[in-house]
């Protein structure tokens, strides 16, 4: 992961995104760089549009927390109505 973050923060900086420079971000981070991971991630680097692949990325997130936030609400929904289900049920044993 932090061969990625090394290319996000070269482009955030607005420098070319290569071996020699992710080798420098890597090392200064005092992480030893493996040279094969650098190449491969070079590599596949090549022609994507870095600031649409954030942008479609940020757009999947957003999509995907709305229902999840949904299922929040709904489960405390349900653990209220159990409550409150489980209170009467004790309430009837106090009064048999």
């Amino acid at each position: 992961m932090e061969y990625v973050y090394a290319a996000m923060l070269l482009h955030k900086a607005g420098k070319k995104i290569d071996e020699p420079s992710l080798k420098k971000v890597l090392e200064a981070a005092g992480i030893t760089p493996d040279e094969t991971r650098i190449k491969a991630l070079v590599a596949t680097l090549q022609g994507v549009d870095i600031d649409k692949a954030i942008e479609t990325a940020q757009a999947v997130q957003v999509s995907t927390a709305a229902p999840k936030e949904e299922k929040k609400e709904e489960k405390k929904v349900e653990e209220e109505k159990k409550s409150e289900e489980q209170a009467a049920a004790g309430l009837g044993a106090l009064f048999g």
